[in-house]
């Protein structure tokens, strides 16, 4: 267990360009000493299909999975047959992370409606978490509709919904193992809004208590303040999406570059710790700035 005594993971990030990488990234974190490994989807590779690629690489870990890959455009049936595969691939350590993605992406590229997100990933989730379970579902939805059944021989695989708003976390809270967090939810949004919302929902429906991953980014570097200042410079389109512009002000800030943790390696610990005393309970770490020297300062708190 690291000095932050909670399971924490490697955040491979959305940029992941082959399979080759992927590897890499993979192998690195084993070194390293992480507990579990973490790849999202934006325009890099498919995070389902690429972790089943390169599952000899994924030995070390107890847990393996999608921070969060976009429910629009992915039927619950297509999206549980990838996922049962890509289970049985990994023997039982995969966890789906998934999210109705923001609005610029679904209805500006692929010309999807994004009237009511809600609804829509719940009527999805009715229709994909008995399928991972090995069953089979007939649901009538609005927005989706699901009645079908897999034969993959695979073990149940638990669900992460990336959540911020209030009913997002309340529908994650009731019918999913947790949440997986974005870089736009800090530890202040973490201690007044996320954890208690999803708590609630979690008791209110009888399950256990919730998972709350962070997504914490650490750059190791002498120039924190310059370092952050340059982040935010190139933080246009994420500020600005409504949902994390909202996890923002709550947070009290203008850029999700103010959330890096930047500094050194102390500076790392205790920013990192935060976060946790904050209400989250899970870890997901991304390296910013000089990669090696972050990726060394971190391995060394990782193994303390």
């Amino acid at each position: 267990m690291s000095v932050w005594n909670v399971p924490v993971g490697f955040a491979a990030g959305t940029g992941v360009t082959s399979l080759d990488e992927l590897r890499r990234l993979a192998d690195e974190a084993t070194e390293d000493g992480y507990d579990n490994f973490w790849v999202s989807q934006i325009f890099g590779i498919d995070p389902i299909v690429g972790l089943a690629a390169i599952a000899p690489h994924l030995a070390g870990f107890d847990e393996v999975g999608t921070s969060v890959v976009p429910i629009y455009g992915r039927h619950p049936l297509a999206l549980a047959a990838s996922v049962r595969t890509a289970q049985a691939s990994v023997d039982g350590r995969f966890t789906l992370g998934i999210g109705p993605s923001h609005e610029v992406f679904v209805d500006g590229l692929m010309g999807l409606d994004y009237d009511r997100p809600r609804a829509f990933t719940a009527d999805h989730l009715a229709g994909l978490l008995p399928l991972l379970a090995g069953e089979s579902v007939d649901h009538d939805g609005e927005l989706v509709t699901t009645k079908a059944w897999l034969t993959i021989d695979a073990p149940p695989t638990p669900v992460l919904l990336a959540a911020m708003g209030t009913k997002m976390l309340e529908l994650a809270g009731r019918l999913t193992a947790g949440t997986s967090l974005g870089q736009a939810v800090g530890p202040e949004t973490i201690r007044t809004h996320i954890s208690p919302t999803i708590t609630a929902a979690a008791e209110a429906a009888g399950r256990p208590t919730p998972r709350i991953k962070a997504f914490v980014q650490v750059a190791c570097t002498d120039d924190p303040e310059g370092y952050i200042a340059e982040s935010a410079a190139g933080d246009g389109l994420y500020k600005n999406l409504p949902a994390y512009r909202s996890m923002l002000d709550r947070e009290g800030l203008d850029s999700g570059a103010e959330l890096i943790v930047a500094g050194d390696q102390e500076v790392i610990r205790a920013g990192v710790q935060r976060f946790l005393d904050a209400g989250a309970n899970e870890l997901r770490i991304g390296w910013r700035g000089d990669d090696q020297r972050t990726r060394a300062a971190v391995a060394e708190l990782l193994a303390d």
